[in-house]
C-alpha cells in the first residue's frame, strides 16, 4: 500500500465503484509505445523470454520466503492466532502477456509478476499493531542481509482479520506514525481508529480472495503448518 498506488489492494482484492478489467489496461495507449515508423521493434529471443521467465520465478520465490520470514517473526506475538498466503504469490504461477513493451507488443506470454506479499493475519487484539510493523520492518532487515534478497516492508501487505468471524478490521500500517502528518492515507475515514490499523476508501475484501489461500501458522493447531518457499513453483507442476 504505497504512495501513488494506494488503490491496489482495493483493485485486486476488494470492490469498488468502478469495474478495471485488467485486460483492458493494456490495450490502452502508453506513451512508451508511442515510437517513430522508423524504430525498430524489438522481438525478444528465445533466450530472452527464459531469462525472463527465470527472474519472475525466482522473484515470486523471494516473496515466499519473506512471507515465511514474517511467519516466524509474528509468531512471537500471542495475540497472532493465524496466518495465510493469498494472492499470487501463493498460487501455481501462470503464463500471461505482461506490461513490459517489448512483450506486450509482440503478445509473447511469460509467467505472471508478482509484485508484493499479501498475508492475511487473524488478531485477537489489536493495540500492539505499531510492534508488529516494526517487526515486520525488522524480517525484511534480516532476510536481507542473512540472504541478500531484497524485499521491502511496504511490500509486505498485511490484512487484518477477526478471529472465529473472519471479519475484515483493516490493513498493517507501514508508516512509522499514527496518523502520518501530510499523507492523505490516513484522512480516509476510519483510518487510525486503531492506531496502525489502515483502511481503504470503499474497500470491500471479496471472500474469494482468501477462498484460495495458503495456511502458514496456526496457534491452535501447534504452530507452523507449513512453509511458503516449499509450495509449488508453477502450473506445470
Amino acid at each position: 500500500m504505497r504512495s501513488g498506488n494506494n488503490m491496489s489492494k482495493k483493485d485486486n482484492y476488494g470492490e469498488s465503484d468502478v469495474d478495471l478489467n485488467p485486460e483492458d489496461q493494456f490495450d490502452e495507449l502508453n506513451p512508451e509505445d508511442q515510437f517513430d515508423e522508423f524504430e525498430r521493434d524489438h522481438v525478444p529471443t528465445k533466450k530472452e523470454i527464459a531469462e525472463q521467465d527465470g527472474y519472475l520465478l525466482r522473484r515470486r520465490q523471494d516473496f515466499r520466503l519473506a512471507a515465511d520470514a514474517i511467519v516466524i517473526a509474528f509468531s512471537r506475538f500471542p495475540e497472532v492466532e493465524a496466518i495465510s498466503l493469498f494472492g499470487s504469490v501463493a498460487l501455481p504461477l501462470w503464463k500471461e502477456i505482461p506490461r513490459f513493451r517489448d512483450y506486450r507488443r509482440n503478445r509473447i506470454e511469460v509467467w505472471h509478476e508478482c509484485g508484493d506479499v499479501d498475508l492475511a493475519v487473524w488478531l485477537s487484539a489489536l493495540d500492539n499493531l505499531r510492534e508488529l510493523g516494526r517487526a515486520r520492518s525488522r524480517a525484511m532487515n534480516d532476510l536481507l542481509e542473512t540472504t541478500g534478497i531484497g524485499v521491502a516492508h511496504h511490500q509486505v501487505e498485511v490484512l487484518i482479520l477477526e478471529p472465529g468471524t473472519d471479519r475484515y478490521l483493516g490493513w498493517l500500517c507501514y508508516f512509522a506514525q499514527c496518523p502520518k502528518p501530510h499523507k492523505f492515507e490516513c484522512l480516509v475515514p476510519g483510518c487510525g481508529s486503531s492506531p496502525f490499523l489502515r483502511q481503504f476508501q470503499n474497500f470491500r475484501p471479496y471472500k474469494t480472495a482468501l477462498s484460495k489461500s495458503v495456511p502458514l501458522f496456526d496457534r491452535r493447531r501447534g504452530g507452523l503448518v507449513q512453509r511458503a518457499a516449499l509450495l509449488p513453483l508453477s502450473g506445470n507442476e
